[in-house]
């Protein structure tokens, strides 16, 4: 016997209900149905003729649509959505009906009129999730119609939805009118410096338990984010408003204050657990930053520390160099005191004599604008310090750089790169048991900063301490793409491994150094040193040469009245010095 054939097609489904019908109905049942009737003949009904769609079933106060083009479900959902909020105008808020919207592509089974399957069930998923007189669409959907329409879309995220296998990602049509009573809450002004607010993380996993490891997580982003005192951070309570709700994230930087989200999702699959992060700009839904972390759940507890730490570490300097962009869209007269920092954070990352002049210059600038900016005081007091590794020497801004540090210190005794500062100076004073001090109370007020553990190292490598390769080593993997934190800490491994006399360890770090921070006068005298002990005097030679035009002024004098090394260490570099032809004098 012949099985019969089940007819199949591709469609653009529309799901479409009444949100707070049961209210409605309470309050006034005759009213309301009659003004669903009203709405269905005056609106729903000729926009579907005009869209060529069709109804293939109403079920209570929802609507069930079928289309044959994504552009042509989208253009009568907006203009749906447009119609209602032009008939709620004036209507007391309890009293609107407002519908949801939710749209999807996929394969359907056709019988007797109706239309089954997933692709159904996703469509009326996604109307659950959208707000009342908003759009809530698949991946597929916002594919379809992206440049077709001219209509934004506001990434949701993946969705764990009802019932349906696999995760959904979705999307939220930015353009479609919002519910008037979500628009009605004014704005919350934005605070003076990057403001953000981390959402509670989405289980996509269908594991229970995997919600706790989420929330922990969450929690603890937001509170290693909280040390970061340049930061606004919202609340963990009232980020975790927003858990189970499908709100873009435009409208949740509009109700937190804030200009950035930090969102994502776990899923566990057997033993290996994956987790994504994104940093969104909230205001353009522009993504800023996003990241994978694939682990094995070993230990959970690990894991949830060892991801904090790194999303914590990646965000801080991915803000800031997003608040640059922001501000480069402003002239540098109408310029704020922060725009002045953040311009002078991503002056001094660029790593060379004309970028750290200019952010010197934009310190200056934010001082004179706000005279009790801490912040302000100890980047200057950096920059200077970074300066004379370039120009002259630590001597002639010694006072300048202590006095602005202090200043800062003053302002505000939490600010890590103060201490970084005092670390710096320290160490290049000789003072290699203050300078690990200092560097060590940095990580006690901001323990993810990269740059932090790639400057104790260097205390610690003076030193001969085992832990600097480990701080080293943790500072790159926190910040890979950092040239500043790439320089220090490959200089770290640059001493420890000249000190063991591994010296062709030494020449790969030296150049590593050199090649993230070509002016840093230290690579180059490294790297001098070690191949001079290698007996590679040619190429010893070369790099001697190369320093010399960096320091035209570079002598043994000059080196052991200067450079940082002491006892044995800077007897064989004096030693090499000689081997290498550097002058005396």
């Amino acid at each position: 016997m012949a099985r019969e054939r089940v007819e199949r097609r591709l469609a653009a489904i529309l799901a479409a209900d009444v949100a707070a019908y049961s209210r409605l109905i309470g309050a006034d049942e005759s009213g309301t149905l009659e003004r669903l009737k009203v709405l269905r003949r005056e609106l729903f009904d000729p926009k579907i003729a005009e869209h060529r769609g069709r109804l293939v079933k109403t079920i209570g106060d929802g609507l069930l649509l079928e289309f044959g083009s994504v552009v042509d479900a989208l253009r009568c959902a907006v203009e749906v959505q447009r119609g209602m909020a032009e008939r709620n105008a004036g209507v007391p808020p309890n009293n609107r009906i407002e519908f949801r919207i939710g749209i999807n592509v996929g394969d359907v089974v056709v019988e007797d009129g109706d239309i089954f399957g997933d692709g159904v069930n996703v469509a009326a998923r996604l109307e659950g999730l959208a707000e009342p007189g908003g759009i809530c669409v698949s991946a597929r959907v916002q594919e379809d119609a992206a440049g077709k329409l001219d209509l934004a879309f506001e990434d949701l995220g993946d969705q764990a939805l009802k019932n349906i296998a696999r995760p959904v990602r979705a999307y939220r049509v930015a353009t479609a009118s919002a519910s008037p009573t979500a628009l009605e809450a004014p704005a919350l002004t934005l605070p003076d410096k990057p403001s953000i607010a981390v959402l509670p993380f989405q289980n996509i996993s269908g594991d229970p338990e995997q919600e706790v490891f989420a929330n922990g997580m969450v929690e603890d982003i937001t509170t290693a984010l909280s040390k970061l005192r340049w930061f606004f951070v919202i609340a963990r309570n009232s980020s975790f408003a927003y858990k189970g709700r499908a709100i873009g994230v435009k409208q949740i930087g509009r109700e937190l204050g804030v200009r950035y989200v930090l969102e994502g999702s776990v899923r566990k699959g057997g033993n290996r657990l994956r987790v994504t992060a994104q940093l969104v700009e909230a205001e353009t839904g522009n993504h800023v930053w996003a990241e994978r972390y694939d682990r094995d759940l070993r230990d959970i507890f690990a894991v949830q520390d060892e991801i904090t730490e790194r999303v914590v570490a990646a965000i801080e300097p991915e803000l800031y160099a997003a608040e640059n962009i922001r501000s480069q869209r402003k002239p540098p007269e109408s310029l704020d005191a922060w725009e002045c920092v953040i311009r002078a954070l991503s002056g001094m990352s660029q790593v060379t004599p004309e970028a750290t002049a200019k952010a010197e210059r934009r310190c200056r600038q934010a001082i004179a604008m706000a005279p009790n900016y801490g912040q302000a005081h100890s980047l200057l007091a950096w920059a200077i310090l970074r300066r004379a590794q370039w120009v002259g020497d630590l001597r002639t801004v010694e006072v300048e750089v202590n006095r602005e540090a202090q200043i800062a210190l003053t302002l505000d005794d939490r600010d890590p790169w103060a201490y970084l500062v005092q670390a710096n100076l320290f160490r290049r004073t000789r003072r290699f048991a203050e300078s690990a001090r200092a560097a060590r109370r940095a990580l006690e007020l901001n323990p993810n900063s990269a740059m932090a553990h790639a400057d104790l190292a260097i205390s610690l490598a003076y030193q001969a301490h085992p832990d600097a390769i480990d701080n080293a080593e943790h500072a790159l993997r926190l910040s890979p793409r950092d040239r500043n934190v790439a320089s220090y800490a490959s200089l770290a491994l640059t001493i420890v491994h000249f000190r063991a006399e591994r010296y062709p360890e030494c020449v790969t770090w030296a150049r590593n150094t050199i090649d993230e921070s070509p002016a840093h006068l230290a690579g180059h005298f490294y790297l001098v040193a070690a191949l001079a002990m290698q007996g590679e005097m040619t190429a010893a030679a070369e790099a001697r040469d190369t320093l010399l035009r960096l320091r035209p002024e570079f002598s043994l004098t000059w080196a052991a009245e200067n450079l940082p090394p002491a006892g044995e260490l800077k007897e064989r570099l004096q030693e090499c010095f000689r081997k290498a032809g550097v002058p005396g004098e």
